[in-house]
């Protein structure tokens, strides 16, 4: 079989990959963000919501209003859609990249290395953009008479905290989003590699809902998976942030106070509520970023 000619992408290809991934993102988190708000507020306060993800849902409600479950809707939005498009946008940069250095037979042989590889360093990026907003997000949700909305939590932070305190979350954002992000797309290749190959039909020739369905199936499987090796680090990034530091304390010394703290059952505190949510955005989002990518007219990635 002849090798694959490597395509090559211009500027405007990148972008499109970025707004692809930005929308895919942007609109899936967004959509989830009850099920994020009462995730969040069951690993806060596992004593208070304590009834499961339902029981949990009327809990919120209920004391605080329907309302409440929208709370960090516009940092939410925003900051994931700066985060898929760093993410989606750097994947395919980072993949190309690394099979342009490597040449296209050396890059199959190594394949899960190059797509560990490419997540974690679009990863690092996004979260540079992330991480403020995500800040802002839990600050909301945590506690909900904080501020009104994103403007204001934010601007509120920034000027009582400083702005390094939208980085407080850094290293915990990066411990959960990095393993998060690279056992999504490493699930998510090697399992549409999988599909495809079960198929007798040529991926070529496969309807546009056969790809779709393809798309969910392997989506919801690196969902999954991507949820359950980032939950611990995604609690402690729920706790750093409403936990102020003691007088001298460090970012890693609080976050091993809190682990302490948490201990391995706690870390894995609201995984079900978790599980259905990251399980769903991330099968959207690959199905929302395959469809808008042919919409955009971006060439197709190689397959290794």
């Amino acid at each position: 079989m002849s090798t694959p000619t490597i395509p090559q992408f211009s500027v405007g290809d990148y972008a499109s990959f970025a707004l692809a991934g930005a929308m895919g993102c942007g609109i899936t988190h967004g959509a989830m963000t009850p099920i994020d708000v009462v995730k969040t507020r069951i690993q806060l306060e596992p004593t208070v919501y304590n009834k499961g993800m339902i029981g949990s849902f009327k809990q919120v409600v209920s004391s605080e209003g329907a309302g409440a479950l929208l709370t960090g809707l516009g940092p939410t939005v925003l900051g994931y859609s700066l985060q898929g498009a760093f993410k989606f946008g750097g994947y395919e940069l980072f993949k190309k990249t690394f099979i342009e250095y490597l040449g296209y037979d050396t890059a199959k042989k190594y394949k899960n290395s190059v797509y560990i590889g490419s997540a974690a360093l679009a990863e690092f990026f996004a979260d540079i953009a992330l991480c403020p907003l995500e800040a802002t997000r839990i600050r909301l949700v945590s506690q909900p008479t904080f501020a009104n909305g994103l403007i204001g939590g934010f601007s509120r932070i920034a000027k009582e905290e400083g702005v390094a305190a939208f980085y407080n979350g850094f290293t915990p954002i990066l411990f959960k989003q990095i393993p998060y992000n690279i056992a999504k797309f490493l699930v998510f290749e090697r399992a549409a590699a999988a599909i495809y190959g079960a198929i007798p039909t040529p991926k070529s020739e496969l309807s546009n809902s056969t790809n779709t369905f393809i798309n969910l199936g392997a989506g919801v499987i690196a969902g999954c998976s991507a949820a359950i090796v980032s939950q611990p680090a995604d609690t402690l990034l729920s706790k750093v942030n409403k936990t102020k530091k003691a007088p001298g304390q460090s970012t890693v010394g609080l976050l091993i106070q809190l682990a302490k703290q948490l201990g391995f059952t706690g870390s894995f505190a609201g995984l079900p509520t978790r599980l259905v949510m990251v399980g769903t955005l991330t099968s959207l989002q690959f199905t929302i970023y395959g469809s808008l990518k042919k919409t955009l007219g971006c060439p197709p990635a190689v397959d290794l």
